[in-house]
């Protein structure tokens, strides 16, 4: 497993994970892997991983699967994008293709299913939750992240000018570089908001709530998420692990 640069969670961590992000369009392989061992850390804060059944839901071309291996899972993951699973010429057993608002998969078949930075990519993202929770076997886990809306990277590359709308970042995006963003607005990048998020836990009578964080922010930043409006704002990418009852 990749040996990270840091043992805390505090600012050095999230230091190394905003410039990683940085670097992130000329070195994927090297800021998802930094990404995919800071996940298999976060997640054996709540369990552990060896002998489980890891999903992956929205895995694009594997990066993250030497780290659930490494760590003693069983990995597998889906992706709706043919493009995306070949990014990286990995080439392993595990790839299904399918999409997150209907996964291919038996109801409580999945020990941890595991998303991260695909809710805000689907039309119906409480529909891809619901699948989530559906895969998961009761007492298993779910560990969902996403970029919110109204953070700084909400726009993904349109950003910061989605403040100003998505359909208005998008064109001047298309203005500016003469093509259109990869994330389009309305078709695959859509607005999901942290208060959104939150209530829907709430609100299922299957879930439970173990921890919701600014992912990438220190430990003491979870207190943000009690301020409305600007949690939206400061959270950046939310992280919830819920447990299915």
């Amino acid at each position: 497993m990749r040996t990270l640069p840091y043992s805390g969670w505090g600012l050095t961590r999230s230091k190394t994970l905003f410039l990683a992000h940085r670097k992130e369009p000329v070195d994927p392989a090297g800021f998802y892997s930094l990404i995919a061992a800071d996940s298999v850390r976060q997640l054996q804060r709540y369990t552990s991983l060896t002998g489980q059944l890891i999903l992956d839901v929205g895995g694009g071309p594997g990066y993250f699967r030497s780290a659930f291996l490494d760590a003693g899972a069983r990995y597998v993951w889906v992706e709706p994008d043919v493009s995306e699973m070949e990014a990286a010429s990995i080439e392993v057993p595990g790839r299904v293709r399918g999409s997150a608002l209907d996964l291919p998969f038996q109801t409580g078949s999945i020990d941890l299913t595991y998303t991260s930075n695909v809710l805000e990519h689907v039309p119906d993202p409480w529909r891809m939750c619901s699948e989530l929770v559906r895969v998961t076997r009761p007492g298993g886990l779910i560990f969902l992240s996403y970029t919110n809306w109204l953070s700084p990277w909400g726009g993904h590359e349109t950003a910061p000018w989605h403040y100003l709308g998505g359909d208005r970042a998008a064109a001047r995006f298309e203005r500016r570089k003469g093509h259109a963003p990869k994330n389009i607005y309305g078709r695959t990048l859509f607005p999901v908001s942290v208060a959104d998020t939150l209530s829907w836990a709430r609100r299922r009578g299957d879930v439970e709530v173990l921890d919701a964080m600014p992912r990438y922010l220190p430990d003491w930043a979870k207190h943000i998420l009690r301020v409305p409006g600007a949690r939206e704002i400061i959270t950046w990418n939310l992280a919830m692990v819920l447990r299915k009852l």
